[in-house]
């Protein structure tokens, strides 16, 4: 074979090595300036082939020149190698090259001082090279290997780090919605704090409103009733009057009657005193009516539920009358006059008592205005007193009106709910006497009804 052809043969499997080398090592990005320096590999193989052109070399002496080639090859590798000795498998490849660089370098020095030694020796030095060669391929599979090994391990890291920015990510992005999540609901949470302010503002609104309107049922009532104990007052002031000047004519005379004097006496002192009690009573009804126009002082007193409901009965009796003169009912009560007075505030239950009232007054008259003359309906109110169980006093309020249907009964208490017409009723009344009841008192408010025969509030407080 002539030395051109050897010698290309020669830079061929040189570059394909180079290139496999770069590849294995990644020397573009490890050593990127002496893998620009491999580009220049072929040099000194040329230089080489034209040296021994020149001087006209044949034979043996082209033979060493294409053996001192390879080695320099062979060197510039383990350079490279020993530049990226601290990744794993140059290292392999180092140890893999070592022994036969070392076998090319006495061959080659052997071939130039002493062949004849290399052909005493010839068995040992082919059972090196076959060493060398083994020795080789046996680390280059080894090196390749650990590249797989530290390729997977790369790409599992690679895979990791995504995997966490992945996760980073998604925390940024939660912690950007929670942020946004919680100024929404900051935000929502304001706002439902001003709609409950508000909220409250109109119930106080709407509960003054209702008691203005209880107040204003009262009124009429209170003007009835009132009258009664002012005309018995004035009545008795005029007699009272007469009989003072009966007794003091009778003075006056020179034969005095004692007996009639003391007669007269004990006549005005009888008048000024139903003057009195009638005055008191008069003094009764005002001072209910402002417990019931006030606010509440909450402070609980022994309160006579008779007397209590049966004045509340004829106020509102006599309220409704007030406003609708053709309007008459049936008044019954049915008080337990062995009842003790319980711890209660009188002007509040007074409230639910009149609540109550006007709306069986409402009831009855409703059935009284569908019903005909032929039916011989008379609307009738009742209220009751009695001991319940379980060391309990209750208070019946019983109309024979419209009654309710079963489904409307479950809702009755209820804010706002009304089976009156719009215009006729809030939807408060209930729902306050109601609170006031159970939370003010510690009791139950309940309802029995039947539709167009009668329907029953039963209050139970504790004794």
């Amino acid at each position: 074979m002539s030395l051109n052809t050897s010698l290309l043969i020669s830079i061929l499997m040189v570059l394909v090595i180079i290139r496999a080398l770069r590849r294995f090592l990644d020397l573009p990005t490890r050593l990127p300036r002496l893998n620009g320096l491999l580009n220049y590999i072929w040099g000194p193989g040329v230089v080489l082939g034209l040296l021994a052109l020149a001087l006209g070399w044949k034979g043996n002496q082209t033979d060493q020149l294409d053996e001192l080639y390879m080695l320099f090859v062979l060197a510039s590798i383990l350079v490279v190698l020993a530049r990226v000795r601290h990744y794993r498998p140059a290292r392999t490849l180092l140890l893999a090259l070592a022994p036969y660089t070392v076998y090319s370098a006495i061959e080659l020095l052997l071939a130039v001082t002493g062949r004849e030694l290399m052909k005493q020796y010839d068995d040992i030095f082919e059972t090196s090279k076959g060493f060398a060669l083994i020795w080789l391929v046996t680390f280059i599979f080894i090196a390749r290997s650990q590249k797989k090994t530290l390729e997977a391990e790369r790409l599992q890291r690679e895979e990791e780090t995504k995997a966490k920015e992945r996760i980073e990510a998604q925390n940024l992005e939660l912690e950007r919605l929670v942020a946004e999540r919680t100024a929404t609901l900051t935000t929502q949470a304001h706002e439902l704090q001003q709609a409950l302010t508000e909220l409250r503002t109109t119930q106080a609104q709407l509960i003054q409103a209702e008691k203005m309107a209880s107040l204003g049922e009262l009124t009429a009532g209170i003007a009835h009733e009132i009258q009664n104990p002012l005309n018995f007052v004035t009545n008795f002031s005029d007699v009272s009057s007469e009989l003072v000047g009966e007794l003091e004519e009778e003075q006056q005379r020179p034969d005095r009657d004692a007996a009639l004097e003391a007669e007269l006496l004990a006549d005005l002192k009888q008048n000024l005193q139903k003057i009195t009690h009638h005055g008191q009573r008069a003094a009764s009804i005002v001072r209910g009516m402002l417990e019931h126009s006030r606010a509440s002082s909450g402070e609980r007193q022994p309160t006579d539920l008779n007397t209590l409901a049966d004045e509340y009965l004829r106020l509102a009796y006599h309220g409704l009358r007030a406003k609708n003169k053709a309007f008459n009912a049936t008044l019954h009560t049915d008080f337990d006059q062995n009842l003790n007075k319980v711890e209660a505030v009188s002007q509040d239950l007074g409230r639910v008592l009149l609540n109550l009232f006007t709306n069986a007054f409402y009831a009855v008259q409703k059935r009284k205005e569908a019903a005909s003359e032929a039916d011989g309906y008379m609307p009738t109110v009742s209220v009751s007193t009695r001991r319940g169980p379980n060391d309990t006093v209750e208070v019946r309020v019983r109309d024979n009106g419209i009654g309710m249907p079963e489904g409307l009964q479950q809702k009755i208490f209820q804010p706002f709910f009304t089976t009156k017409p719009t215009g006729e009723g809030t939807g408060l009344g209930l729902s306050l006497s109601y609170d006031i009841v159970t939370k003010g008192h510690g009791g139950t408010l309940a309802v029995e009804s039947k539709e167009g025969e009668y329907t029953e509030f039963i209050i139970s407080l504790p004794a």
